[in-house]
């Protein structure tokens, strides 16, 4: 999908962050952040337009999507930065920390599955009718289903890169601490 934006938009180079302590998430099911970031570093293996940032995972405290484009800026000045969120995202942008920086920091690009994004509710900030809406290749592959895959002992090949699949099993990710 990264890649269905980047043509679409003209994109010169995607960069991949991981969340170092990802607000939303306190107390889930989060693998360490190193190993996130090896992860993502194992899935864009190989892609020149990919690379990997760990700007967020080298900043003590919650990961705030503002304060990574704060840092961006600073690091590469000059830069015209994009910000690639889902439409799961999007609706609830409002309740992210100063959403309406994030719009002046970056350009805002929703990733359209079928339509199914520009067809529902934005969120209730003026400066979300400046987002773009770009269509994407719908891949119905879940975070969850995969974490409870592994709990259950199954599969995830095909759902993830052969490297992530690696990490994870090496790690012993996403199990009961009984089980490992």
């Amino acid at each position: 999908m990264a890649a269905d934006v980047a043509a679409s938009a003209g994109l010169d180079r995607v960069l991949w962050i991981p969340a170092g302590a990802p607000p939303h998430k306190e107390g889930a099911d989060v693998a360490p952040a190193a190993v996130r970031v090896e992860m993502v570093r194992a899935a864009v293996s190989g892609d020149p337009l990919f690379a990997v940032s760990d700007v967020e995972v080298a900043r003590p405290g919650p990961s705030y999507t503002v304060d990574t484009l704060r840092r961006l800026g600073e690091l590469y000045p000059g830069s015209e930065l994009f910000l690639l969120i889902g439409g799961d995202q999007f609706r609830h942008l409002d309740t992210w920390r100063a959403p309406g920086e994030i719009f002046r920091l970056a350009t805002v690009l929703v990733m359209d599955r079928e339509g199914e994004v520009a067809a529902g509710a934005p969120p209730p900030l003026a400066d979300a009718a400046s987002a773009l809406f770009v269509p994407v290749t719908r891949v119905d592959v879940s975070s969850t289903e995969i974490r409870r895959r592994v709990r259950e002992g199954r599969s995830i090949r095909y759902l993830v890169p052969g490297g992530v699949e690696e990490i994870i099993r090496r790690e012993s990710l996403y199990v009961e601490p009984g089980d490992r």
